[in-house]
């Protein structure tokens, strides 16, 4: 689990991912502080979607850390601290970084948080994350077409 800065009306609002060890995307929350609250509810709807993890690895932000101990008082996880073991998830960073970056910003917090729902969607897609439920196999072009129909 780790945030990123994304730039909305001139100022930095922080945008929570967590991926596994796959580099699959469990979640994601766009918020506009960087505190135990923001961190807390990102952990709880990534729980309450894809169940308890054995282990989360976070970075030295003490928010994050925070939250995770208020979490774990009514949940047993192993909490990791290292900038070195979240690099999944830094390296995941990047394919939302670029497409942002050229956009100089959004202009308002809902729209980004729209626009940002679908780029992680399509990068969801773009990894493989979206499964048919009927098992057949399609492309990734089928499956945004299917989503957008």
């Amino acid at each position: 689990m780790d945030e990123t800065y994304i730039l909305v009306r001139g100022q930095w609002k922080y945008l929570y991912r967590a991926v596994d060890k796959a580099g699959n995307t469990i979640d994601f929350l766009l918020r506009a502080q960087r505190d135990k609250t923001a961190a807390r509810r990102f952990f709880e709807n990534a729980i309450a979607q894809h169940g308890q993890p054995d282990t989360v690895t976070i970075d030295g932000s003490p928010a994050n850390l925070a939250a995770l101990h208020d979490i774990n008082a009514e949940r047993e996880a192993l909490i990791r601290r290292s900038k070195y073991l979240n690099n999944i998830v830094e390296q995941d960073h990047r394919a939302i970084k670029r497409l942002t970056r050229p956009m100089l910003g959004f202009k308002d917090f809902r729209c980004a948080r729209i626009l940002l729902g679908g780029i992680e969607l399509m990068h969801m897609i773009a990894k493989g994350q979206m499964k048919c439920p009927d098992g057949s196999a399609t492309s990734a072009a089928e499956q945004f077409y299917s989503l957008a129909a």
